[in-house]
């Protein structure tokens, strides 16, 4: 089973966001992403609206329910007030819960389960309400696990930075990847499914699914769109498609 593939286009708003012009078209780049294949779309909207905008989100939830519904729309963040009515206004099919402060440029680590479990099981059944799938990110914790399975949620979110920072060090990327798949092993066999997600590339991604055969979904941005500067988003699209299948 190849892990199904959820383009984020947070680094495509981030660049218009650079200049006060509609494009690079978010909803266009989104339309492009899953007409090579994608299966989905991930958005990252931060308070401040630095990269995906509040507004964008209406227009995301259009494109995939009028041209591609076999499409899931993930949106991640923090379980604010103002981030859970913006999840429920825009009925996502999947939504990620990140332990971010606001100032943060990108996530860096998962959740502390046992600290923050009264905090996230009450998140989640709120969500969960509106039929919502919860996945909670995870640093690579495989006896944090089951006190993410005690929340209630759907999946873990596997944090890969580590891995993905080991790109000119093989050895350390091994002993990595040995922590995500002890995590993933854990999740499994609570019963939860197992999401990954930051500094995944084309190179880096086929280990990944290898060593973790069940993984359900990679979240790709920054890298996926660096590439598209290069190829183009569809042919960078079909290009994860074919890592995630490596396994």
């Amino acid at each position: 089973m190849s892990a199904k593939l959820s383009v984020n286009l947070n680094a495509i708003a981030m660049l218009r966001n650079r200049r006060d012009l509609p494009w690079p078209s978010v909803t266009g780049f989104g339309r492009i992403a899953l007409a090579a294949g994608a299966h989905g779309l991930t958005v990252h909207p931060r308070p401040d609206e630095r990269h995906v905008r509040f507004s964008d989100l209406p227009d995301l939830r259009a494109l995939i329910d009028d041209e591609f519904p076999q499409a899931e729309f993930n949106i991640e963040g923090y379980p604010s007030e103002d981030f859970l009515q913006l999840v429920e206004k825009n009925q996502p099919e999947q939504v990620t819960l990140v332990p971010d402060d606001p100032s943060q440029n990108t996530s860096d680590h998962g959740w502390n389960f046992a600290d923050h479990a009264a905090f996230l099981t009450a998140i989640v059944k709120r969500l969960k309400r509106s039929g919502v799938r919860v996945s909670l990110f995870s640093d690579s914790d495989p006896a944090g696990i089951a006190s993410a399975k005690a929340t209630g949620a759907d999946r873990i979110e596997l944090y890969t930075g580590p891995y993905g920072g080991c790109h000119s060090d093989s050895g350390k990327a091994v002993k990595e990847l040995e922590k995500l798949a002890k995590t993933a092993d854990a999740a499994r066999a609570l019963g939860l499914g197992v999401n990954a997600g930051h500094d995944l590339t084309v190179d880096n991604l086929p280990a990944l699914v290898r060593a973790i055969p069940d993984l359900a979904e990679v979240s790709i941005g920054h890298c996926l769109t660096a590439d598209a500067l290069e190829y183009g988003m569809a042919t960078s699209v079909q290009r994860y498609l074919h890592a995630c299948r490596q396994n």
